[in-house]
């Protein structure tokens, strides 16, 4: 039992306390802590206990006693050396002592009270070469010794590194410019930035990355960004949502190999193939968005005998890419090309997108031709689907094709044409959904801009009149001949609010709300949004993956070689595909989120003017006018809305690096 008036020591949170016993019960001490405080403690929890007792009764000399006592201890134990203790102790046959023994063999003869309470504290501050447990002290062997110096080492080089790094980076984001051979760990520690910034995980990585910023005093919560921005790895717009994802960035050695070799493939090789009809006498044109460099699709329109005779000519990527090459693998990683504003990722090596499987003016190139017919009505009297050859004598703009829609003949037939395939499909249900689309205006990346094109005018509807033709017919193809591929389909809204061509805004944007999900399939399924019994697409095989997929498979149909993909084949395809494009879809969507709140940024704190799209107990929908983007609120009792209304909301907060948009009322 402990007497009363027996100085002890305690540990509380790593550091040691000598405390005066005022009281023992039932294997609990009362005690006067240096400080005055008065306090109890398990008998467990002592450490050491003097053999001199000291009066309790006089408060402020008990203080001054333990005060004198502590200080005086600490001062023992940090001139204990305790190695040569330690070679003498691990020779002996036992490995654990009590702890008065080694203190008696330490001082060389019977220690006082603080020196063998000093010793304690020596063994608990280093235990390098012992260990104290359940009131003895174990020693650590030769191996433990020499495992706990190395790692001992490796926590004073890692915090040299880490004093060296905050030095660095704090130089660095004062503008200073490093290279390795100013600083050799300068690679290595950015590219742990990097990685951090990325996915702030909590392995060691991670908190060396941390750790290294924290010591830099750089505690943001974009901090690696920043240092990422002041070193030029990263620009201010770097895409994260891209540099998150497993999407392929760079095509392998040997794919950018074989494109190459494929620039030098022979015109007159394709013009030898029997099985292509030669079209190049036609005056065929493209039709695409200014700044466009990989043209996949062209267009020809003549008459004939009263008769109009259409061609939609796409470029035969399949000539380029079969199955078995680097190239169709890499394109079904990466499913479809991502375009953003600040910049592209293709689907296929940009020495072919970009030269020989794009149909650039005056170039000769093989094709996939669409052809057919229509009376006087504009019925559709006889099509066809035949391989060719084309070369593109005309090469227009949106803008361009607009300003020549009436006065030019071809175009002024084509989109009479037009109208009649959107009334056709239009009368067997077809939902007309034209948002304007959205890009972004960056050149000056302190303003950003938002640029609303309308989708409807006659030179863009044309286009997509037309290559929902080809995807019809090439659909309608493989059908009739219970060729399996990869079809997409789309049941029913679950709820229809359209009807016709002229919708207004708010109700397309309601529409969308009742859209069902579109499918993908092996066989043919009706497709309701497009008024169609079967539709696939195989009009972007520069950029879609599935349209390559639709070439090949097509192309061996056409030229009596059979099914090259069986259903089970396409199956698989199927199934890749949902998976890659699920994920291309999350990287755009995250993207376009991020260029959205770029451009509110620098209206945070304005009432921006809103649409109402739909209102519930939980939430309102609303539809931010000036840049198309949907936004919810929870309700605001005293203000009620109904669909339709054009409200005023404010901008509280945007942070475009950590995805923060907030609004209000």
């Amino acid at each position: 039992m402990i007497q009363p008036g027996s100085i002890i020591e305690f540990i509380d949170n790593g550091i040691f306390h000598c405390a005066l016993v005022t009281a023992y019960t039932e294997r609990r001490l009362r005690l006067l802590s240096h400080s005055g405080r008065e306090l109890t403690l398990p008998e467990a929890r002592v450490l050491s206990v003097s053999r001199e007792l000291f009066p309790w009764d006089n408060r402020n000399a008990a203080m001054a006693l333990l005060k004198e006592r502590g200080e005086k201890r600490s001062s023992i134990a940090a001139g204990i050396v305790l190695d040569d203790l330690w070679a003498i102790a691990s020779a002996e046959d036992e490995d654990c002592f009590a702890p008065e023994f080694l203190a008696e063999l330490h001082y060389g003869a019977a220690p006082s009270d603080d020196e063998r309470a000093a010793f304690l504290r020596a063994v608990f501050a280093d235990p390098f070469y012992f260990k104290y447990r359940n009131s003895q002290i174990n020693v650590n062997s030769a191996e433990q010794v020499e495992q706990l110096r190395h790692q001992r080492e490796q926590e004073a080089t890692r915090a040299r590194q880490l004093e060296e790094a905050a030095q660095w980076l704090q130089r660095l984001m004062q503008g200073e410019q490093i290279t390795t051979a100013d600083w050799p760990d300068y690679d290595q520690c950015l590219s742990l930035l990097q990685d951090f910034a990325l996915d702030q995980s909590a392995d060691d990585a991670a908190d060396l990355a941390r750790n290294m910023l924290k010591k830099a005093g750089l505690t943001a919560p974009d901090a690696a960004h920043q240092v990422l921005l002041a070193a030029g790895i990263w620009d201010r717009d770097e895409n994260l949502s891209l540099l998150r994802s497993d999407h392929p960035l760079v095509f392998s050695q040997e794919s950018q190999n074989i494109a190459a070799s494929l620039l030098e493939a022979k015109v007159e090789e394709l013009l030898a193939d029997p099985k292509r009809q030669d079209f190049r006498h036609l005056h065929t044109f493209t039709i695409d968005a200014e700044g466009t460099r990989d043209y996949d699709d062209a267009l020809h329109v003549a008459t004939v005998d009263g008769q109009v005779q259409v061609g939609i000519h796409i470029t035969d990527v399949s000539w380029y890419v079969p199955p078995k090459s680097p190239l169709f693998s890499e394109a079904q990683e990466r499913a479809t090309s991502l375009y953003f504003p600040e910049g592209n990722v293709p689907m296929l090596p940009e020495e072919l997108s970009l030269s020989v499987c794009s149909l650039i003016q005056d170039q000769v190139r093989p094709a996939f031709s669409f052809l057919f017919t229509l009376d006087e009505a504009g019925e559709i009297q006889q099509s066809r689907i035949t391989a060719s050859i084309i070369c593109v004598q005309r090469q227009l703009s949106y803008r361009e094709a607009d300003a020549l829609m009436e006065s030019e003949p071809e175009l002024k037939l084509l989109n009479r044409l037009r109208l009649k395939l959107r009334q056709n499909r239009l009368d067997k249900g077809a939902l007309l959904l034209s948002l304007p689309d959205v890009s972004f205006d960056i050149r000056d990346r302190n303003q950003i801009g938002v640029i609303l094109q309308p989708v409807e005018t006659p030179a863009r509807s044309l286009v997509a009149e037309m290559m929902i033709q080809a995807n019809a017919m090439a659909a309608e193809y493989c059908a009739m001949r219970e060729v399996p591929g990869l079809f997409r389909s789309q049941p029913p809204p679950r709820r229809r609010l359209l009807d016709g061509a002229n919708n207004s805004l708010i109700d397309i944007a309601r529409q969308r709300q009742f859209l069902s999900r579109g499918e993908l399939t092996v066989h043919p399924k009706p497709h309701s949004g497009l008024g169609l019994n079967s539709y696939t697409t195989i009009t972007s095989p520069i950029r879609r993956f599935l349209d390559l997929v639709m070439q090949l498979q097509l192309g061996h149909v056409l030229t009596g070689k059979g099914m090259l993909f069986s259903a089970e084949q396409c199956k698989t395809f199927a199934g890749i595909l949902q998976q890659k494009l699920a994920r291309a879809a999350a990287i755009k969507q995250q993207r376009h989120r991020y260029w959205i709140l770029r451009y509110l940024e620098a209206r945070e704190g304005e009432r921006l003017k809103a649409m109402v799209i739909s209102s519930n107990p939980k939430r309102v929908s609303l539809l931010l006018c000036d840049c198309l983007y949907d936004v919810d609120l929870p309700p605001n009792p005293s203000f009620p809305v109904e669909p339709g209304d054009t409200v005023r909301i404010r901008l509280t907060r945007v942070r475009p690096m950590d995805n923060t948009l907030r609004l209000e009322w």
